[in-house]
């Protein structure tokens, strides 16, 4: 199982856990809503799982301009 990271604005590669073992707690993920989960977590039919986070560019890009956050796409 592998757990991957990209980013859910420019949908950059961030990086990936190898650790099969690495559970939600080591990986903060238990602290997350359900409605959350839905729109973080991916789950495929390999048993991988991708997060979709928000990469240090793009965090840049929307604190410097936070109008683009009423984009549904702001950074692609």
């Amino acid at each position: 199982m592998a757990i991957h990271y990209v980013c859910r604005h420019c949908r950059t590669y961030l990086g990936t856990i190898r650790k099969s073992d690495a559970t939600e707690m080591q990986l903060g993920l238990h602290s997350l809503t359900p409605a959350e989960r839905r729109d973080i977590i991916a789950y495929d039919s390999d048993g991988e799982i991708t997060v979709r986070v928000t990469c240090d560019y793009c965090k840049q890009a929307l604190d410097n301009n936070p109008e683009l956050s009423l984009l549904a796409s702001p950074l692609q």
